[in-house]
């Protein structure tokens, strides 16, 4: 059976922010990561960015709910941008920003690609 290049895409976005909203409830690091980005309620916060990468990223791997799941995961991306990658470019410069956010910036393009080309299933039929 052949899939379609919006399926994999859908598979291969899930499966970046299942295992990102994994690994910040189980790596101790990650709650020190937030602290230091001087984000009010830095736990708070660290556990619903956890947990809207979980319930969006197995949203998107089930093709429901596509354009409401990846609305918050752009947010959550264009904030990472802004707060871990801009102090790269201002203090390292253009190539230091570039390589760091390689990922970043990747998943906001495919993140707009499945919003804009993926229809989803709405889960009333």
């Amino acid at each position: 059976m052949k899939m379609h290049l919006s399926t994999w895409i859908c598979y291969a976005v899930g499966y970046v922010f299942i295992t990102s909203g994994m690994l910040k409830l189980i790596v101790p690091d990650f709650k020190g990561t937030f602290i230091s980005l001087g984000l009010p309620f830095p736990e708070s916060t660290l556990f619903l960015v956890a947990i809207a990468e979980l319930t969006c990223g197995a949203l998107i791997i089930s093709r429901l709910y596509i354009k409401l799941a990846t609305a918050p995961l752009i947010l959550i991306m264009f904030g990472a941008l802004y707060l871990t990658k801009l102090p790269i470019l201002l203090q390292q410069g253009l190539l230091a920003f570039l390589f760091e956010a390689r990922l970043d910036i990747v998943m906001v393009i495919l993140l707009l690609l499945i919003w804009q080309h993926v229809p989803g299933k709405t889960g009333s039929g």
